[in-house]
C-alpha cells in the first residue's frame, strides 16, 4: 500500500476520472502523455495509443481515397474534453519550486487521507460561499494545490500536511485520517 493516500484504493476502482476529475462509473485506464491514468469516456481521446492508432488510421484513409483525411474534425464532447484537459493539467510543468526546495515530507508531511477528500472539500468549500481563488488567497496557498486537492491529486501534487490542516479549520471539514 502506498504511503500517501491519493483517495481511491490501491486497486484502483475510484469514481473520478483522473485527467478531468469528472465522476463516471465508466473509468478505463488510458496512457496520456506518459503516465497511465484512470479516464472517463470524455477524456478517453486523449489516450497516447489511441492517438497514435486515430493518427495512422487517417494517414491510411488519406492514402486510401487519393485525397486528404476528413476534415470532420473531433466531435463537440472531444472538444470539450480537450478543452478541460488545457484548463485543468495534469502537470503544469512547474517543478521548480521542488527543485529548489523539494518535497520535504519530513517537514509537512501529508497525512493519510479520507475517502473522497477532493468532494468533501469542494462541497465545503460551496458552502461557505467560497471560490477557490479566494479560499487560497485567504490561505496563502496556490490555487493549483488547492485544486489537486479538490481533484483528489495531493499526493500527485506534492501538496503538504500544512495545506490539508489548513483546509481543515477554515472550512471545519475532515479530510485526514
Amino acid at each position: 500500500m502506498a504511503k500517501y493516500s491519493t483517495g481511491s484504493s490501491s486497486g484502483g476502482g475510484g469514481t473520478n476520472c483522473e485527467l478531468c476529475g469528472a465522476e463516471s462509473n465508466r473509468l478505463r485506464l488510458a496512457t496520456v502523455a506518459g503516465a497511465e491514468l484512470e479516464v472517463c469516456p470524455d477524456c478517453a481521446p486523449h489516450d497516447d495509443n489511441q492517438q497514435k492508432s486515430s493518427s495512422r488510421n487517417q494517414q491510411r484513409s488519406s492514402q486510401d481515397s487519393g485525397g486528404s483525411a476528413s476534415s470532420d474534425g473531433p466531435s463537440r464532447k472531444q472538444k470539450a474534453a480537450q478543452n478541460v484537459a488545457k484548463a485543468n493539467p495534469v502537470w503544469d510543468g512547474d517543478s521548480e519550486h521542488w527543485e529548489k526546495e523539494g518535497t520535504n515530507y519530513d517537514d509537512d508531511p501529508l497525512p493519510y487521507l479520507v475517502s473522497n477528500y477532493g468532494e468533501k472539500l469542494v462541497e465545503a468549500r460551496q458552502e461557505a460561499g467560497l471560490q477557490r481563488d479566494e479560499l487560497a488567497d485567504e490561505l496563502g496557498a496556490r490555487e493549483k494545490e488547492l485544486l489537486a486537492v479538490e481533484q483528489g491529486r495531493a499526493t500527485q501534487a506534492g501538496v503538504g500536511g500544512g495545506l490539508i490542516e489548513a483546509l481543515e479549520e477554515r472550512l471545519d471539514v475532515t479530510l485526514a485520517e
